[in-house]
């Protein structure tokens, strides 16, 4: 076992030969990782896993890593949890899932591929009472729908509802439609199909979340500022040829959970929806349901109801940003991050996204307040801006560099008592606008660069040096 916080990420981070790597945000030094996978709060301990090949910075031979954490703040890197099994299930890899409680046993649920380029099945694992380790017999508790129109299924989740369990996995259809399937859980070990239960063409999910196949789809119930809750139902957009660009990015729907009194059956009825995140550098998030309304909590937490993970990956320059080729990625030997942790809400109908407050632990020593103006900033920076009460709108940009290789790594309108809150850690851009959604972004300082915030009239900001608590 290794504390991230004291060593292999976040302090060994500043020690680490490519200046890009993020300190704030724990992964392992080296190899590839991708969707966060498997988010639960058992024991007392946050764990968070993800899809990792620790032998190179390329997207192959996937397996889970893990870490671990009581406060979200200091880090465990822990053995990788589960890799592909020769002849099983998922020799071609251990791709997305999630991590339950069943019984008390700690049990992962997640796609596994037999055959590369093969359809996956929704393979069972159990793990020990710290989820260290785990023993992968190569039980699949769900394969293929025996339905010609579903062409492709991925990435299990489950819910509960009623006092009763379900699942559901993405899929895509033939005629093009991305779909959504539904399970009845009573047993995890022998999931029972229940059907497609809603597809693309529904015309709230037409207008907000097109695409192939829906992939990581989550559905979590959160606080409401109508009072009560609402169901809030997230996917990660594919489109063929995407490649890891993820034009498309996540999208979510906001609405209902009832009840069909013909098959006892849920029913998501969506009333609105979105873009999930911003920026172009985010994809296939992981939402943990906490405790809240009728969902099933492994520990009593009231606050927040639900957190959320995204990745955030490597890659060539997008919207004008400087990027990296696969050579520069090689030569570094790891690739992707995850983001901070996310509170999840709905305010006024709409999604709200804020950092988890267990983030500003990060806080360190002040560097400007109340600036306006240009503000330079840190390479590793919290960054509160506030819009100005009088006629002072206008946009925040924020620039790495100076000159002709100047870049604009973000740039967005800011009204009069708008806040916004930037963390940069190195390569990764957060910005959090209250009252909507995250913008995460990649840009990667050369040598002497630094960043530049500059601020409309009537704007002012504080800045904050990122440390590590101790």
């Amino acid at each position: 076992m290794t504390d991230l916080a004291l060593s292999s990420s976040l302090v060994s981070a500043s020690l680490h030969a490519d200046p890009a790597f993020p300190r704030f945000h724990p992964r392992p030094a080296q190899g590839w990782i991708n969707d966060p996978n498997g988010i639960s709060y058992i024991n007392g301990r946050y764990h968070v896993f993800f899809q990792y090949n620790p032998s190179s910075a390329r997207h192959s031979h996937i397996n889970w890593g893990h870490v671990s954490s009581p406060d979200l703040v200091r880090w465990e890197e822990h053995p990788v949890a589960l890799s592909p099994q020769a002849g099983g299930p998922d020799s071609a890899g251990c791709w997305t899932g999630v991590v339950t409680l069943d019984d008390g046993v700690p049990t992962a649920c997640y796609s596994g591929i037999q055959d590369h380029g093969g359809h996956s099945q929704v393979v069972i694992a159990r793990g020990s009472a710290d989820l260290v380790s785990w023993e992968q017999d190569g039980h699949v508790a769900a394969s293929m729908p025996e339905d010609p129109l579903v062409t492709a299924v991925r990435d299990p989740f489950i819910f509960w509802f009623g006092g009763a369990r379900y699942a559901m996995q993405g899929a895509g259809l033939a005629d093009g439609r991305a779909a959504l399937l539904l399970y009845s859980v009573s047993d995890l070990n022998s999931w029972e199909y229940k059907g497609i239960w809603l597809t693309s063409d529904h015309p709230v999910a037409a207008a907000h979340t097109p695409a192939e196949i829906w992939e990581c789809p989550q559905l979590v119930e959160v606080p409401s500022s109508s009072g009560g809750s609402s169901w809030v139902m997230m996917f990660s957009l594919w489109l063929s040829g995407d490649d890891h660009e993820h034009a498309n990015g996540v999208g979510h729907l906001i609405g209902s959970l009832t009840i069909d009194p013909e098959t006892g059956l849920p029913v998501f009825t969506p009333t609105s929806g979105g873009k999930s995140d911003l920026g172009r550098d985010f994809y296939a998030p992981q939402i943990v349901q906490l405790a809240y309304g009728s969902a099933e909590s492994s520990a009593a937490v009231a606050e927040p109801a639900a957190l959320l993970w995204g990745w955030a990956n490597e890659g060539p320059g997008r919207d004008g940003r400087r990027g990296r080729a696969q050579e520069e990625i090689d030569d570094a030997g790891w690739s992707g991050v995850l983001t901070h942790p996310r509170v999840v809400s709905v305010v006024d109908g709409s999604l709200v996204v804020t950092p988890a407050p267990e983030v500003g632990a990060y806080r360190g020593a002040s560097v400007a307040t109340g600036a306006a103006g240009s503000v330079e900033l840190p390479g590793f920076a919290e960054v509160l801006v506030r819009g100005g009460d009088g006629a002072g709108s206008g946009s925040v940009e924020l620039v790495l560099g100076l000159g002709a290789d100047a870049q604009v790594v973000y740039s967005g309108s800011l009204a009069p008592g708008e806040e916004l809150r930037i963390f940069i850690d190195a390569s990764l851009v957060e910005v959090y606008r209250s009252g909507s959604v995250a913008t995460t972004l990649r840009s990667y300082p050369a040598p002497g660069e630094e960043w530049q915030l500059t601020l409309p009239d009537g704007a002012t900001a504080d800045v904050w040096e990122l440390t590590l608590p101790e």
